[in-house]
């Protein structure tokens, strides 16, 4: 009997011997998860809801952590209902209105990325294959890296020079955000109906809003550009470690010195915005490339979620004294041990070397031990393989693991000052909890029986011993 219709455990030599080649049960299957099968988030109501609960609540955590201590205020009665709505209100009409200097920067952030991303030598990557285009594998243009320093070359220039100090990112936060919302809701629409014009749309649903939520397009590109994998990387992380730097460059001028709790954040934001760059031939191989579709959901989170939500500590901490949030040598020993043991815990190179186009690529800082050599799987009946080894053996998602453990740094940095920046990891986790279950849920319609027994050796889902 042949081992694709047992599903045995195989090794894969680290060069990539034996590419998978998908079978025509898989091709079946494929059809089917290339289709709509039904509504996710609740539906079209759903997502009506998080297109308008999100950028709500955005502004009303960003109002109680500068304007309010960094604490959750609501009305204490029904009388202060109105007064308190106005309030908001007059903080975002003031405070985050989208200026034209908001205009400027954030555009400019994006057309100099888009510029950097079309004209920088990179790493050629071969994504998998993809069943809408008949199983043709796109080539990805692995240049983030050295649009990261570019970027910060660029940054630091023009902060000494005093054509754009980096003080004025983390000043001008609430215009910034308000800018980075209307990019978010606009590229979303536009990408729809540009998409359906060109009569490319995928997956749709029938439902306008739904259909714009999920998005239309797969592999959107502009020339060589991916702009799914630009926008993950290029834009939300960029602002993230950007932000950082700001509150450190106005703790600087403020106090003459920067905190150890703002030094933890520039450093943690580098780690996974380099982590991004240096791994980012491992991206054509996500789910996100692979299978999610650039919609609303995708777009408004890289646009204005992540970057203007997740780095809260920063805020607070760039807008209160220091005094607040202090901590012992060992406390901040722990933090950055805890940091930097989370960041070791990488992607695996898996997926490439089953395709036979695994190549070793250096890129500073990379640490031992990032790829597993020989490594065991499962194969398909699909024709795809199941990674059994490795941190992948007691997990079957063990980078989503070290990713929320270093969220939750991001809110341990200042202690109990305000709860408002654990929202990033309590948020996360949910979000990854969700993402589990979709994925799951997929990958036992694709892969079936093979899927149980794949399960069965790889037993937790999520955290090893709790979920």
């Amino acid at each position: 009997m042949s081992a694709t219709s047992t599903g045995l455990r195989h090794r894969v030599t680290a060069n990539g011997n034996g590419k998978i080649s998908i079978t025509d049960e898989g091709r079946k299957t494929d059809q089917l998860l290339d289709s709509h099968t039904g509504y996710e988030f609740g539906g079209p109501p759903g997502v009506v809801f998080i297109m308008t609960f999100f950028p709500t609540l955005m502004y009303y955590l960003w109002i109680c952590l500068w304007f309010y201590d960094g604490q959750l205020v609501y009305p204490t009665s029904v009388d202060d209902i109105r007064p308190f709505l106005l309030r908001m209100w007059e903080h975002v009409r003031v405070d985050a209105s989208p200026n034209l200097y908001a205009w400027k920067v954030y555009t400019g952030l994006m057309v100099y990325q888009l510029f950097l991303a079309g004209i920088l030598p990179g790493y050629k990557q071969e994504g998998l294959p993809v069943p809408s285009l008949d199983y043709k594998t796109l080539v990805y243009n692995c240049n983030a890296l050295l649009s990261i320093y570019a970027s910060m070359i660029t940054a630091a220039v023009l902060h000494y020079t005093g054509i754009f100090r980096l003080t004025e990112i983390i000043d001008n936060y609430g215009h910034l955000m308000t800018v980075a919302m209307i990019y978010g809701f606009g590229v979303s629409f536009f990408m729809y109906f540009w998409t359906v014009a060109r009569g490319e749309q995928i997956r749709m649903s029938g439902s306008f809003i739904y259909d714009v939520f999920m998005g239309a397009a797969l592999n959107p590109r502009i020339g060589s550009i991916d702009l799914k994998m630009w926008a993950e990387v290029r834009i939300p992380w960029v602002i993230v470690f950007f932000l950082a730097v700001s509150g450190a460059c106005k703790q600087y001028e403020q106090y003459g010195y920067v905190t150890p709790n703002m030094v933890f954040m520039c450093l943690a934001t580098w780690l996974y915005l380099n982590a991004c760059g240096k791994g980012e031939e491992c991206i054509p191989q996500t789910w996100d490339m692979f299978h999610e579709k650039w919609g609303f959901l995708v777009i408004f989170w890289n646009f204005a979620g992540v970057p203007f939500t997740y780095a809260y500590s920063v805020v607070y901490m760039a807008s209160h004294d220091p005094s607040k949030y202090q901590f012992s040598t060992p406390t901040y020993v722990a933090l950055f041990t805890t940091l930097l043991t989370a960041y070791y815990m990488r992607k695996s190179r898996f997926k490439m070397q089953t395709q036979g186009i695994f190549k070793y690529r250096w890129t500073f800082p990379q640490l031992p031990w990032g790829t597993i050599n020989n490594p065991e799987y499962i194969q398909t009946a699909h024709g795809n393989r199941l990674l059994t080894s490795g941190w992948w053996r007691y997990s079957r998602k063990p980078n989503y693991v070290a990713d929320w453990i270093q969220s939750l740094t991001w809110g341990l940095v200042i202690g109990t000052a305000s709860p408002i920046p654990y929202f990033y990891s309590v948020f996360f986790i949910v979000v990854l909890i969700h993402r589990c279950s979709r994925d799951f849920e997929r990958c036992a319609l694709k892969y079936g029986k093979d899927w149980e027994r794949y399960c069965a050796i790889v037993k937790w889902k999520f955290i090893p011993y709790i979920y």
